[in-house]
């Protein structure tokens, strides 16, 4: 690659996917590359992306996007973790935070010492020694620098998927990124290598491109539908199949946090805005109908409806490979990984990340680079799986279709995790994997699943010092949360101006 023959990339599709990785080409890339995105505006986009993960920030940082600015111009608010209610039975509750639980001694890791104390009777709740828990339950939100004793509150955050993309596109088209506004009626093929060659639009016009990027959605245009590459079917997992959105006004709670909240065969997510909160109910269609899934959840919402509910359909899943010839798939046009936890725009990034990483300078050598690249994907996309399909089978409700999640047969790769921390609360990360050691140790035991013994590292504690050690802990953090500014509060203080109290 040289300045003399800049890279072409074509991105087919717009959205957060599309407008993603036009910004990331742009800001990277820079005059190595020419970048044209197609999009129509006839072609809506799902847009359930609106709560993230912590791994954001590696977006807004590398894009050196202002946070203000993009608190403002996408409602943003902020995310300390995730509530799971019900999932245990009727009136349970934890929170899947993205702060670290507790504090070690030594070398002894602080589950291994709660586990201990616990079969001694002086342990509180898990999550009671964790400050994002503490801040979270309290509506409490600050990104001030902690005490020496209290970490800082890890977090991330909820926001407007569409005004995202408009920032991004704004963003990208700054730097130079091209929009072709139409629909795309073809994809041309090079008869002898079978690499794509352009994309045939409405209104006889063609794009040319040297690198293609597809970020059509569920239809996967290009990678699915051209290419041939199969899907991966991963509902016998994963065995929602259909989801319901709509937005309500905001309610009074605001909330620094998103809820996933158990239904009757699946879950609703509450996740609140600067102007209105976002509601959806992912259900399995086999054990509830689409009628009572409405019902259920326009039941449920704790404010006023702003619109009718918009159903999607869903096979949970992916692409078998994700690059193939020259063309890699992003977002919905890779596969759908419902949004329990929140990962969808991660696995945008991520993508990215690793394709800019192997990318070689030039493209008729790049058969190491796709089969390195879609190996460290098909993992990612696995140990994500993973993680979502353990709150499925690690649930304690009543009902036929909680009843099939508890007895479905798992992976190998999560059937060992379970087995290995029944054991002795122990974890070990593979691969890189997202999920660290805490996030299980959080969602394990707050869906009961609770170790049999503990690491003899945690006996060399003397057991008296062990409920004091935990009670100043415990205390430490909420009182550290108390004093930290509402939720409400906070939001309006970044934004520099009230945040409205009802829509």
């Amino acid at each position: 690659m040289s300045q003399s023959s800049p890279l072409e990339i074509v991105i087919a599709g717009g959205g957060s996917a599309g407008w993603i990785a036009a910004a990331t080409f742009a800001r990277f890339l820079g005059d190595c590359a020419l970048i044209t995105l197609v999009e129509s505006d006839e072609i809506g986009t799902v847009g359930v992306g609106e709560a993230t993960i912590p791994q954001i920030h590696n977006l807004i940082i590398g894009l050196g996007l202002d946070q203000a600015e993009f608190v403002r111009s996408t409602n943003a608010t902020f995310k300390l973790g995730i509530e799971f209610a019900d999932w245990m039975g009727e009136g349970s509750s934890y929170i899947h935070s993205f702060g670290y639980t507790g504090r070690g001694v030594g070398l002894i890791p602080f589950r291994q010492l709660w586990l201990r104390a616990h079969s001694l009777g002086v342990a509180g709740e898990f999550g009671g020694y964790n400050f994002n828990i503490a801040a979270a339950r309290l509506g409490r939100m600050s990104n001030k620098a902690a005490t020496n004793t209290v970490p800082e509150l890890s977090y991330a955050y909820h926001f407007d998927a569409s005004l995202f993309a408009r920032m991004l596109r704004g963003y990208a088209e700054e730097r130079g990124v091209r929009r072709v506004e139409g629909l795309i009626e073809g994809v041309e093929r090079a008869g002898e290598s079978g690499d794509i060659t352009a994309l045939a639009l409405s209104g006889e016009r063609r794009v040319a491109g040297s690198l293609f990027i597809d970020c059509t959605g569920f239809r996967s245009l290009m990678l699915g539908k051209t290419l041939g590459v199969p899907y991966l079917d991963w509902s016998q997992w994963l065995p929602c199949d259909s989801a319901l959105a709509v937005p309500c006004e905001s309610s009074d709670a605001f909330r620094p946090y998103t809820q996933a909240l158990s239904r009757k065969a699946g879950w609703q997510w509450r996740i609140p805005l600067q102007h209105r909160t976002g509601n959806g109910h992912v259900y399995c269609s086999r054990f509830v109908s689409d009628d009572e899934a409405a019902s259920i959840l326009l039941a449920s919402l704790d404010g006023t409806p702003l619109a009718d509910a918009r159903p999607i359909k869903f096979t949970s899943g992916r692409r078998e490979i994700f690059w193939s010839h020259n063309c890699i798939a992003l977002g919905l046009a890779a596969g759908f990984m419902e949004p329990l936890e929140s990962t969808s725009i991660h696995l945008v990034q991520s993508a990215l990340a690793r394709l800019l990483n192997l990318l070689p300078g030039d493209l008729s050598r790049t058969a190491s680079a796709r089969d390195t690249f879609n190996r460290l994907s098909a993992i990612e996309w696995a140990r994500v799986r993973d993680f979502i399909t353990l709150h499925y089978f690690a649930n304690r409700r009543e009902g036929p279709f909680w009843e099939h999640c508890r007895n479905m047969e798992l992976p190998d790769t999560l059937r060992e995790k379970i087995e290995l921390f029944r054991e002795a609360g122990l974890f070990m990360r593979e691969e890189d994997e997202l999920f660290l050691d805490d996030s299980w140790g959080q969602v394990m035991i707050g869906q009961g699943i609770m170790p049999e013994s503990w690491s003899p590292l945690a006996d060399n504690v003397p057991g008296e010092d062990l409920g004091p050690f935990l009670d100043s802990l415990a205390k430490s953090y909420r009182v550290r949360a108390e004093s930290l500014p509402t939720h409400r509060e906070f939001v309006a203080s970044v934004v520099g101006d009230r945040v409205k109290e009802r829509q």
